[in-house]
């Protein structure tokens, strides 16, 4: 290997054409990727993970979770609100309370196999 300004690189360029082609194909618009990226943003906060954990076993309200998560209401609501506005919880109203829940399976999938990953 030669050296340009102390970055090493390689003598020998061997660019695998039918491969680039291939992924250029099928590489998502930038677009798609921001908001991929802005996605698992959301998983990068703990009291939200722990929010999604536990509406994976039950349906709750706000002071469910709360009580749970040893939180005030106000902080869990304006968790909820950031998982509402990205797609990864639901909710109903019955009566005067709100009951929220994961927005669908791929939700569940997503923490699923997060967990798998991470005790393998």
């Amino acid at each position: 290997m030669a050296e340009a300004k102390g970055v090493p690189h390689c003598d020998y360029l061997c660019v695998h054409q039918d491969v680039v082609e291939k992924v250029t194909r099928e590489m998502p618009e930038d677009e798609v990727l921001f908001d991929l990226a802005e996605l698992f943003k959301i998983f990068g906060d703990s009291t939200r993970v722990k929010i999604l954990f536990l509406l994976f076993e039950a349906e709750m309200c706000v002071c469910d979770i709360a009580q749970l998560l040893g939180m005030t209401q106000s902080a869990i609501s304006h968790q909820l609100q950031v998982l509402k506005k990205s797609k990864l919880v639901k909710y109903r109203r019955e009566g005067k309370t709100v009951f929220y829940a994961l927005a669908d399976s791929h939700v569940r999938t997503i923490l699923g196999q997060g967990m798998e990953h991470i005790t393998e």
